[in-house]
């Protein structure tokens, strides 16, 4: 894929999402997600098979595109990325998939549940490559092109419907456009991070809400003033976030130093090696070595950690994606979403594309029913058949979607105003290979044991080779 017009194609596609996403949608009658997007609650280490999920409202056949148009009769074995029985992904996704099986009596879809870290997608991997009990996938962008190297997946081409292709938002389907021009996975909704702000840590430590157009030193600041000890002697802190080879949660916060900052230069060359990129690494690990605004055990934290502390009032900030949010409504913690701050007067948000793929098959009919799981997945119904409620504060998406009909509603719609000034990772087949190579150096910059300069030339030459777009 062309770096120049992939890059273009970005911009654009962030350009026309904020404003169909601000548009009244079609209204049908409707969450987290990705897992993703997703990203958001952990599972345990391990994938979990869930049994048939059991239906929290009355289900009744309703046709359409529910209805699969195969003959397929049997098994079909779905994997979500942050599912864990009860979660804040479970839901929307056990309550689709009754609807689905209601409307289709003899297909079974089993979900799999699998952790949102680098554990996780080796299990993803694993199942992939057995060719055994997995049909369809909930994955991140970021992970379709090597799959589709490795002919594990599915194109979608010949299943899209003119219906599909007027809705889907067309620089959506432009980012699963990985080889021969063809689409391979099906778009589900587009996942920034923010900032999530615990209102009443705040109040607790006296301080204001600061501007949502804040700086980078205004966030520092707000993170020392939130950094106390309470009566009873609980620490609190003002920051933290989760760190691993499976995610791209902080770095928003180092790569705002500059437009530079980037692990793919505008020329196709590794960037982290750069003087630019070391002082924003050290910047953002001066959090932790310098101004003490966070966890002793931050950069190794479990993402369950993470989010739990923040529910728990014990951090008053984190950076996280969409599917957080639903969450928290969900629990009735008072939060805020803000911006990831300046730096320079740079504007940033980090992400990906969460997507439903179809694992390779050698069954045509079980191949279309799938497909067409996953196209009422990625659909305006599916969030009719799962509204918001109390079940699910945001019905089934988790993220602001990737078709036209779909709408967002609260809180999902804080994170619109980032969505123009978002940096999606690049679509190479060796990205999880680079995290692997970066996550450990990362690590070694949080805990102040390496300078960023030296950590990031240290693996330059082999990070060129697995980010080169093939």
């Amino acid at each position: 894929m062309n770096k120049k017009w992939f890059l273009l194609g970005v911009m654009a596609l962030f350009a026309v999402l904020a404003i169909a996403a601000c548009a009244p949608a079609a209204q049908p009658t409707s969450a987290p997600p990705t897992a993703a997007p997703a990203q958001p609650t952990a599972a345990a280490g391990q994938a979990t098979a869930v049994p048939t999920p059991k239906p929290t409202v009355e289900r009744a056949a309703k046709g359409g595109i529910r209805k699969s148009t195969s003959t397929y009769k049997g098994d079909l074995n779905l994997w979500v990325l942050g599912y864990t029985p009860g979660n804040a992904f479970a839901n929307p996704f056990d309550n689709a998939v009754e609807q689905f099986m209601k409307d289709n009596p003899d297909i079974n879809v089993t979900i799999t549940g699998y952790p949102p870290n680098d554990e996780g997608f080796t299990k993803l991997s694993t199942a992939l490559q057995s060719g055994q009990g997995i049909d369809l996938l909930r994955l991140p962008s970021d992970r379709l092109p090597g799959f589709v190297r490795d002919d594990l997946v599915e194109p979608i081409d010949s299943y899209l419907t003119d219906a599909d292709k007027a809705d889907i938002l067309p620089n959506v389907l432009d980012v699963v456009r990985v080889k021969d021009g063809k689409a391979w996975a099906w778009p589900l909704w587009v996942v920034p991070m923010g900032i999530y702000v615990n209102s009443d840590v705040f109040k607790e430590a006296g301080v204001e809400l600061p501007a949502k157009d804040w700086t980078w030193d205004q966030f520092v600041d707000a993170a020392k003033k939130t950094t106390f000890k309470r009566a009873n002697g609980e620490q609190v802190y003002g920051f933290s976030g989760f760190v691993d080879p499976g995610v791209i949660n902080t770095w928003g916060l180092w790569m705002n130093q500059d437009p530079s900052v980037r692990p793919i230069t505008t020329d196709g060359k590794y960037g982290l090696n750069s003087e630019a990129a070391a002082s924003g690494l050290q910047r953002f690990a001066d959090l932790a070595l310098v101004h003490k605004v966070t966890p002793p055990d931050f950069g190794s934290q479990k993402d369950a950690d993470v989010k739990g502390g923040f529910s728990n009032k014990q951090y008053a900030m984190v950076v996280d994606a969409t599917g957080f949010a639903p969450q928290l409504k969900n629990n009735k913690v008072n939060f805020e979403i803000y911006p990831l701050p300046t730096v320079n007067g740079n504007k940033l948000t980090v992400g990906a594309v969460g997507l439903i793929a179809v694992a390779k098959q050698t069954d045509d009919q079980k191949r279309l029913a799938a497909m067409d799981l996953g196209r009422y997945l990625t659909s305006a119904e599916v969030q009719e058949d799962v509204p918001p409620g109390s079940n699910v504060s945001t019905g089934f998406y988790l993220a602001p979607g990737a078709r036209k009909s779909v709408k967002v509603v609260d809180p999902l719609d804080k994170f619109l105003t980032v969505l123009p000034d978002m940096w999606i990772t690049p679509l190479v087949p060796d990205w999880a290979k680079f995290t692997r190579l970066f996550h450990p150096e990362y690590q070694n910059i949080l805990f102040g044991k390496e300078k960023p300069a030296d950590a990031m030339s240290k693996i330059a030459d082999e990070a060129q080779k697995y980010l080169e777009i093939q």
